[in-house]
């Protein structure tokens, strides 16, 4: 299936939205919801790499957990997190216990600090896509990178931040509403 099908609940969706309990709620009220707010982002930023590699849902289903592990993303505090935190957390089973993306979550918080408050959302929506632009008609017609998330990668990394390739980014800018691609007859559409 790769064009809006219709859920038990007679609504259109994206054909991923209509898949699981879990996925149907992100879908239907937060996908593509614009999110600004240093800290929101930094939440997203850091959801997405944990993702990487792994199917969004074992990240929506631990999302209580990882809010429990970084202090609700508060960027101050986790920027203050040292080596035995970095312990801690890779013993913490409500989250994914990988080194790498643990640490990437800390040095990310120290960027963001680095950025200044605001400038996180300063930074990130520079990259937001034209409104305007064509829907995507099918699954098939959803890009994974554009020249855009490439961009918006790069400027991450030049700031100090991991776990951002182009790849993550575009699905930063998907979920943070900064890009539309619910399809062009999902009912969740319309600009929000």
């Amino acid at each position: 299936m790769t064009a809006a099908v219709l859920g038990a609940d007679g609504l259109l969706r994206c054909p991923w939205g209509d898949s699981a309990d879990d996925y149907r709620v992100y879908h239907d009220t937060e996908w593509g919801v614009p999110v600004h707010g240093d800290g929101p982002l930094f939440e997203r930023i850091s959801l997405e790499a944990f993702q990487s590699g792994l199917s969004w849902i074992t990240i929506l289903r631990r999302r209580e957990g990882f809010r429990a592990a970084f202090a609700g993303f508060d960027i101050e505090r986790v920027a203050e997190y040292g080596p035995a935190d970095v312990e801690r957390l890779l013993q913490d089973e409500g989250i994914i216990r990988n080194r790498a993306k643990v640490e990437a979550t800390v040095a990310n918080a120290r960027a963001a600090l680095d950025l200044g408050e605001g400038e996180l959302d300063a930074l990130v929506w520079r990259y937001a896509t034209d409104p305007a632009r064509p829907a995507p008609r099918t699954l098939a017609d959803v890009p994974a990178v554009t020249p855009e998330s490439t961009a918006l990668a790069k400027d991450l990394k030049k700031h100090g931040f991991r776990f951002v390739g182009p790849t993550t980014a575009y699905a930063l800018m998907q979920a943070c509403g900064l890009v539309n691609d619910h399809l062009a007859d999902c009912g969740y559409r319309a600009p929000r």
